[in-house]
């Protein structure tokens, strides 16, 4: 079970797919061939920044591929950001736990678990984007990494979730006839705004 979960398992870095073996620079040396006594032609004014001095010729160096070397710093924001999700997964996941130790009320209860399954929900994607960059980093992938979907529908999830829970403490407070902390505050400025 843990081959199955291992970012770096044998049956994971068989899925990878395969790459080229050499990688080609993108520069903007031109494509040319030697001549009969293998001299490369000269151009002039080769990558001169203003104005070349006359007779500045200038003999095109040979092309030669070159691997892209991927930096460490590549790799280490991406293990950050698994672990800025990690953290945000136990952080969801503490206030689940917390909710559903701490109360007998059976809405408190209810959104314990609603609060456990986002983390876990969290917990998910994080692995999900982790995988999936890893696997770009290592395909050399010039696409962009930001996935803001993400973010957005965590915030979401957390948004209606707390708001349901305001809203379900309202209630129950008003069919008790409980003063509602604030509710004179309010009424005091739609007052001042309707005259």
């Amino acid at each position: 079970m843990t081959d199955l979960l291992s970012p770096f398992s044998p049956s994971a870095l068989a899925n990878l797919p395969a790459r080229p073996v050499r990688y080609t620079r993108a520069d903007n040396i031109p494509e040319t061939e030697a001549d009969e006594e293998g001299q490369r032609p000269a151009v002039r004014d080769y990558l001169s920044i203003n104005h070349p001095a006359p007779n500045s010729n200038v003999r095109v160096p040979k092309k030669v591929a070159t691997a892209v070397r991927v930096e460490g710093k590549v790799w280490f924001a991406n293990e950050r950001t698994w672990v800025a999700w990690l953290n945000v997964a136990v952080l969801l996941g503490t206030l689940a736990l917390a909710l559903f130790n701490a109360s007998k009320d059976p809405i408190a209860r209810a959104f314990a678990y609603v609060y456990a399954i986002i983390s876990v929900g969290v917990l998910i994607y994080g692995y999900v984007l982790y995988q999936h960059r890893i696997t770009m980093i290592r395909r050399r992938d010039p696409r962009p990494f930001d996935v803001i979907s993400g973010p957005i529908v965590v915030s979401t999830l957390l948004f209606v979730a707390v708001a349901a829970n305001f809203m379900l403490r309202v209630r129950e407070l008003r069919d008790k006839n409980v003063p509602i902390p604030g509710t004179n505050i309010y009424y005091s400025f739609v007052r001042m705004f309707s005259l």
